[in-house]
């Protein structure tokens, strides 16, 4: 068995001694860096400081600087809104981002030696990824542009001045809602240009399709390369991308690549030979891992990259010498940053990248690489949120520190990473265990079980505000990586492929096991709680043992037949997650779903989701809920009012969504008056 200490109170280093421990309102005051863009030369990086407003409740983002070689931060933008979408002009003059500050998110330019900013842009839609051309002189982008569609019926007859009800609302797409949207108007998300200078935006692309995402251009600003699904049943197959080439001048498109399977983030060389792509082929499994390709423009040979490291990657960069790219992937809870020269072998830069969020531990950040090959990073651990760091000699330097006036003299839970054989077949899993300030393993703690969602997802040793809460409330937390996630290769996450719950159980119940063998965790005062995929196994784990005191589900699925019929990205949940539709498989659907089982809990159950949850929608709360009435187990249901399945996005939400869950298992816990 392996067992790391991979993070130490950074308190005791810098002689704090009245440190109090981490208090909900402190959210508030925490703020993480994301979106870096490093200018050429490699001695500044901008990017976009996010903070949470106690009165607007609400994130605000302003975009800032740092010069690397005095760490000295200065303010790029300013002001309660959000500004997003930093990109450096090709000569490192101008800036162009993507800002709220009339109202509505629009595109604007500022020169960085003169401070003047100008808005560019006056759209009626968002604008997102944002490209300069190669000679600075234009931007490209991508929109949503509404369809026009008259409804099929209208009734005629209304008296001038009459206040009748709201008409109808005709529905006849595929996609109506998505989650954090809502309700969709009908239409597609095109590519469009606009002068750098500003006026009237250019629409480069046409049809029935979505052409969004990350471009890339070549060098001489003749070709723009992008990913889309513009086959005929790509509302059904919503994951077959290609990489297509819009030529600027005719504006025809050509397909790059021709299989079944997604092909996505497309970037072309600086010397405009080569391009590289993320893609797999299609196996209609819950699981794959994307492969770095990269093709000849000359030749038109195509090799494959990487292909041994058995992980998933997720973004490309070129270096400037056009020798080699530069990836990222997440491996054991941590994101890794990578090197895959043309010719050569595969070399890791650094595994310290750190989550752009800082709700629960997931793993994930940014990066960016200057033209001399300095990598600027988000760095993160489990004691602060995302700072800017750069890999230098191979070990990162963190240069900005946006978090000590808010967590100095604060006590932090202790992480300590554990290795557990998992008592169904000794898989190894990976685990994290988040100590209370003042931990004396000679007690007695309660333990709160924190599981991820997904289920294809990962935490790691990052930072996160709800196990620090939970912690600072005298809890030891436990977050897992059971089977089925990633960043362990294709097999460990395949194993839950048309399987899920099922062994992933016994792989969390083998954490709880061997925090109670280590003697300072209280068998009677066991909690369990998740969201998303952890709320499945929440429910999940209370029908199949009642050894915890309560639980809480959080946005939970309950009934598989009913959450592919009722969430927003249902043609993939069908194709991807099971065998086939539910009236064909129903047995399948139903054995998995915890609905099966509800006559076996007795365990006190909480549920809590978001009111405007499409992917995984209040029904499936609501569901269990009563069920649990029906069976007369005790339970309560907890709305969030206007939220989506990102319960907090508000920050307040985040706060509500602890409380209500340590209330819950403070009601519940034997030893608490």
């Amino acid at each position: 068995m392996k067992k790391l200490v991979w993070s130490t109170l950074f308190l005791s280093a810098i002689g704090v001694t009245h440190a109090t421990p981490l208090a909900p309102t402190d959210v508030f005051n925490l703020e993480y860096a994301n979106q870096i863009d490093i200018n050429n030369d490699g001695d500044m990086v901008y990017f976009v400081r996010n903070r949470m407003d106690i009165k607007t409740d609400r994130k605000v983002s302003n975009i800032w600087s740092v010069d690397l070689a005095t760490n000295t931060m200065l303010p790029v933008t300013s002001g309660v809104h959000i500004d997003y979408s930093p990109v450096l002009s090709p000569n490192n003059d101008r800036i162009a981002f993507i800002s709220t500050r009339d109202g509505s998110s629009q595109i604007y330019v500022k020169w960085l030696k003169t401070g003047a900013v100008a808005k560019i842009s006056n759209l009626t839609q968002s604008p997102s990824s944002l490209s300069w051309s190669p000679d600075g002189k234009s931007l490209y982008f991508s929109q949503f542009v509404p369809s026009k569609a008259a409804p099929p019926v209208t009734v005629a007859g209304k008296p001038p001045g009459a206040e009748w009800a709201e008409p109808p609302v005709f529905i006849d797409d595929v996609y109506y809602r998505f989650d954090g949207a809502g309700y969709t108007n009908a239409g597609y998300t095109h590519l469009f240009k606009i002068d750098a200078n500003g006026g009237n935006a250019t629409q480069l692309t046409n049809g029935n399709y979505n052409h969004g995402g990350a471009v890339s251009i070549d060098k001489d600003g003749t070709s723009l390369y992008f990913s889309a699904n513009r086959h005929e049943e790509h509302k059904l197959k919503p994951t077959n991308d290609e990489i297509y080439k819009l030529d600027l001048t005719t504006l025809k498109i050509t397909a790059m690549t021709d299989r079944v399977g997604p092909d996505r983030h497309p970037a072309v060389s600086p010397d405009g030979k080569y391009l590289a792509y993320l893609g797999f082929d299609d196996k209609k499994t819950n699981y794959e891992n994307a492969l770095l390709y990269i093709k000849n423009l000359e030749s038109g040979e195509t090799k494959v990259y990487a292909e041994s490291l058995d992980r998933n990657l997720e973004s490309v960069v070129w270096a400037a010498n056009s020798r080699g790219v530069y990836v990222s992937y997440d491996s054991e809870g941590k994101t890794t940053i990578a090197y895959q020269p043309l010719k050569g072998r595969f070399d890791v830069v650094t595994d310290q990248v750190g989550s752009v969020s800082f709700g629960r531990p997931y793993s994930g950040g940014d990066f960016d690489i200057s033209d001399r090959g300095l990598v600027a990073f988000t760095l993160a651990d489990t004691q602060r949120p995302a700072d800017i760091a750069l890999v230098k000699r191979g070990e990162p330097r963190r240069v900005t520190q946006l978090n000590e006036d808010a967590l100095a003299d604060k006590s932090l839970a202790k992480v300590e990473e554990i290795w557990l054989k998992s008592k169904h077949d000794e898989l190894p899993i990976q685990a994290w265990v988040a100590y209370p300030p003042g931990f004396d393993k000679t007690k007695k703690y309660p333990l709160v079980l924190e599981i991820h969602g997904g289920p294809v997802a990962n935490y790691g040793p990052h930072f996160s505000a709800e196990v620090q809460l939970f912690a600072a409330q005298g809890n030891v937390v436990l977050y897992m990586n059971p089977r089925g996630s990633d960043s362990y290769g294709k097999q460990f996450a395949q194993t839950i492929h048309h399987n899920y719950p099922s062994n992933d159980f016994d792989d969390l119940m083998t954490g709880v096991d061997h925090l109670l063998a280590e003697g300072y965790i209280d068998k009677d005062r066991l909690f369990v709680t998740g969201g998303s995929g952890g709320g499945v196994l929440t429910a999940w784990t209370v029908s199949h043992t009642d050894r915890f005191a309560a639980a809480v589900v959080a946005k939970p699925v309950i009934n598989w037949y009913s959450f592919v019929l009722t969430s927003d990205f249902y043609p993939f949940f069908t194709d991807y997650w099971f065998p086939g539709k539910p009236w064909d498989h129903m047995a399948h659907y139903m054995k998995y779903s915890p609905i099966s089982y509800v006559g076996k809990v007795t365990t006190p159950t909480m549920l809590l989701t978001g009111d405007a949850d499409y992917r995984t929608p209040i029904s499936e709360t609501e569901q269990y809920y009563q069920a649990l009435k029906l069976q007369g187990v005790e339970t309560a249901m907890v709305r969030i009012p206007d939220a989506s399945h990102g319960i907090t996005k508000r920050p307040s939400n985040l706060l509500n969504k602890v409380a209500y869950i340590q209330w819950w298992f403070d009601k519940h816990d034997p030893k608490k008056d």
